[in-house]
């Protein structure tokens, strides 16, 4: 059983099933509200309602509806002329069809209500159209009147409980003309890269973990001043500056994020790697007067012609040496030819002394 009030109550057409129901509001506002005082004095500002005609006050019972016609007439409208509408939706939510959810543009989404079976004999119909919804993954578009004009809803399933959203009209979402920036922006894929880094360390958020932290401080204030104590200090806020560099402003952004977090506070792997791509382009030539290898290889390369000079003094030697011997050579056999003709008289003078 509800412990609210409901705002509205009516039944929900699904083809020609009718589903009574009793429309909740879905929402609550935490909203600290003030009262207008007179400063000197801390009496109260009321606003009185007075008829112009008889300049007199009137009771809230007395206050009644009228239209204001161009030419400055009042037209009355009492609350049985909106009762009786020449509309389907006076008290019905008509779905007029199913959709998928991304359909729907989060601009157009106004209040949220719960629809509350009313009755036993609601709660079988109530079910089937939740089931539907549930099963089909889709979201029901409808048409409502409340509050003296028709609505566009959309019903969804919440836990076990069929929400509504109030949709504004198509024709009254403003088109965005003119307010994205007119000047011709590049965006390079290092700040990208950046900017992917930042939201990759925000991370996610459990949406219950957010509070009004400025309804808080404002309580905070009301009770100091209540038990006639001086308010808390304002803190001092953090110093800013203009940012010239967005690179940086995304590292910094980063990095403040991580030490929220209480994680490394070292640069994003991304920035780190393009930071040190930069390095080692600019840095290039040094790194190679610097290296052993390189300069291994240029002595490599010298030796090498040595020893090709050193082989080929070698053959040449060896030539040398060659030419030489076959030079004397001849010289031998010259030698040789010439002992060999010196033998013959020898041998005749031998020859003699025998004779002799």
């Amino acid at each position: 059983m509800l412990h609210v009030r409901s705002i509205w109550n009516g039944a929900i057409s699904f083809g020609l099933v009718s589903i009574p129901i009793k429309l909740v509001n879905a929402t609550e506002s935490h909203t600290i509200s003030f009262r207008q005082i007179h400063t000197e004095d801390g009496g109260r500002i009321r606003y009185r309602k007075v008829c112009e005609l008889e300049d007199r006050e009137v009771a809230q019972s007395e206050i009644g509806k009228g239209y204001q016609d161009a030419d400055g007439t009042i037209i009355p409208i009492t609350d049985d002329d909106l009762a009786h509408l020449p509309i389907p939706t006076a008290r019905t939510i008509d779905i007029v069809a199913f959709v998928p959810a991304d359909r729907i543009d989060p601009l157009q989404m106004e209040n949220a209500y719960y629809l509350a079976a009313s009755g036993a004999p609601a709660a079988k119909p109530y079910t089937l159209l939740r089931e539907a919804l549930k099963r089909s993954r889709k979201v029901a578009i409808a048409k409502f009147a409340l509050r003296g004009r028709e609505r566009l809803g959309m019903l969804r399933v919440v836990d076990d409980v069929i929400a509504m959203h109030g949709l504004l009209w198509p024709d009254e979402i403003r088109a965005p003309q003119g307010v994205a920036p007119e000047a011709d922006v590049t965006v390079r894929d290092k700040e990208l890269d950046l900017a992917d880094a930042l939201m990759d360390t925000l991370g996610e958020v459990d949406l219950a973990d957010l509070h009004d932290e400025y309804r808080e401080a404002l309580e905070e204030v009301i009770a100091a001043k209540a038990a006639g104590e001086a308010p808390p200090e304002t803190p001092e806020p953090a110093p800013g500056g203009k940012v010239l560099d967005l690179m940086a402003a995304l590292e910094n952004s980063v990095r403040a994020a991580k030490e929220s977090r209480g994680e490394d506070v070292g640069r994003p792997e991304e920035a780190a790697e393009e930071e040190s791509a930069e390095a080692e382009v600019r840095h290039l030539p040094r790194r190679k007067t610097t290296r052993a290898a390189p300069e291994k290889r240029p002595a490599k390369k010298q030796a090498a012609p040595s020893a090709k000079k050193t082989a080929a003094k070698k053959t040449a030697s060896s030539t040398k040496k060659t030419a030489s011997k076959s030079a004397q050579q001849p010289k031998k056999t010259a030698a040789t030819t010439k002992s060999t003709t010196k033998k013959p008289p020898a041998k005749k003078a031998a020859a003699r002394k025998r004779t002799a």
